[in-house]
């Protein structure tokens, strides 16, 4: 299967060859060593790809990963960054193996061996193509890790690598996540009686039964709980021509008569739909790395940035599902044809769950709170995301601007009324704030 412009299944292979093959950081290139930064930016490029290229990775599970692999990083890199550990702040987890007192550790080794396991344990299940680019990027970036390392010291650090990743891997165990049969649609499903309620928008069977409906019960990384940051109800639903909720789906179903060239890229560049993408939290990942090595931050500061991201999104999932499956809208693909148009086709394809919030807007609202608050008010940015898939790169001049443009591009795809779009930046902000709570420094 290939993406619009994006990689094949067989190119994930050559790609993580040709990662390992780029040259390295200025100062490293001369003795042909890994630094840490190339090590976390080489593995996160792979897992990217990954995700694109792995079935069962839909928006919630590949932000899950991205969660357990920002905070395995994150543990290992932090007694020689000064960063403090995330134990006893996130939910369930405890004191990672630690480095032995007065003996010498590698940080690209250490941050190699956690990477090239954890990577192992969260897409195990991807296909023979990806399992090569993981063997492929095991191997050579981790002979460049180890270059000049003396062999004690590789071996250690080795070992911490594994054991820290391993007890990352087994915490995550009792997520209520970890194991998703038949690519997260239940086989059993009873679906709500009444008009607006959800219902099937999709002809193939298995997404007759909804993506995932007890993902909101999942245990969070920095809320309490899945409704930490529950939202109202959704408009009353009406079929009265002068009510609210007929206003706005005939919003939704004016705007896509009318859509402009830049309305129709916008609802494009943030679609990020599983298996043509990086998912769209994969998609504020990508921003994130992007800026990291535009201003060619350290290890530690990368590890920080993408451990409280992965977080926010991942959280931002969970009290989203929550929300989607205690409202359970109907779709406006569904509304519009029963009330307005049989005829109507919105831009984008309807995924298979409930309206209502948007899940785009909310783990936007949580990556805009967080990087925010990790780079500072009116930070601007390029995100050049899809730009080896055709569609140029967007300036944005704060991430806030970039989280709203996404909501709504999910208005303009006719995916979602605009309260959803509205209200769900409101959960993911709140959802940021409880991310942004957690201490890493100081």
């Amino acid at each position: 299967m290939r993406g619009r412009g994006g990689i094949s299944r067989r190119g994930v292979l050559g790609m993580a060859a040709g990662l390992a093959a780029l040259p390295l950081t200025r100062a490293a290139a001369s003795s042909n060593s890994a630094t840490p930064e190339d090590v976390i930016g080489r593995w996160y490029k792979l897992v990217l790809q990954l995700v694109r290229h792995t079935a069962t990775y839909s928006p919630p599970v590949a932000s899950r990963a991205f969660a357990y692999l920002g905070i395995a990083a994150y543990e290992a890199l932090a007694p020689s960054g000064g960063m403090r550990t995330l134990a006893g702040q996130v939910n369930g987890l405890t004191a990672v193996p630690a480095r032995a007192a007065g003996q010498d550790y590698s940080d690209a080794v250490l941050l190699h061996a956690v990477m090239t396991a954890s990577t192992q344990n969260f897409f195990g299940n991807t296909g023979p193509s990806g399992q090569g680019a993981m063997a492929a990027m095991a191997q050579k970036l981790g002979a460049r890790a180890a270059d000049g390392v003396a062999a004690d010291v590789v071996a250690r650090s080795t070992e911490l690598g594994q054991a820290i990743a391993a007890h990352i891997f087994a915490w995550s165990q009792g997520d209520g996540g970890a194991v998703v049969e038949n690519m997260g649609f239940p086989l059993e499903y009873t679906l709500t009686e009444g008009a607006a309620h959800w219902v099937p928008t999709s002809l193939v069977r298995q997404q007759q039964m909804p993506l995932l409906p007890n993902w909101g019960n999942n245990r969070p990384f920095a809320m309490a709980d899945g409704g930490v940051c529950g939202l109202e109800p959704p408009l009353e639903y009406s079929e009265d021509p002068a009510s609210e909720f007929y206003a706005q789906a005939m919003e939704v179903y004016t705007t896509s008569k009318t859509l402009t060239d830049e309305q129709k890229l916008i609802a494009r560049f943030w679609s990020d739909d599983p298996m043509l993408s990086p998912t769209p939290p994969g998609h504020w990942i990508s921003i994130a790395m992007q800026i990291l090595a535009r201003d060619h931050a350290d290890a530690p500061r990368c590890a920080e940035v993408l451990a409280l991201l992965g977080i926010a999104v991942a959280d931002g999932f969970i009290g989203c599902w929550h929300e989607k499956f205690r409202h359970d809208l109907l779709r406006p693909v569904t509304y519009i044809r029963r009330v307005i148009d049989k005829t109507w086709n919105p831009l984008l394809i309807t995924p298979p769950f409930p309206e209502y919030p948007s899940g785009h807007s909310t783990q936007s609202g949580a990556a805009a709170a967080v990087l925010t608050h990790l780079f500072g008010e009116g930070f601007a940015f390029d995100d050049a995301t899809h730009e080896n898939e055709g569609l140029p790169v967007r300036s944005f001049p704060d991430f806030w601007a970039a989280a709203e443009e996404a909501a709504v591009s999910r208005l303009y795809g006719g995916i979602h009324f605009r309260a959803a779009n509205e209200r769900g930046l409101a959960q993911g902000r709140c959802i940021g704030e409880q991310a942004i709570a957690l201490k890493t420094r100081g």
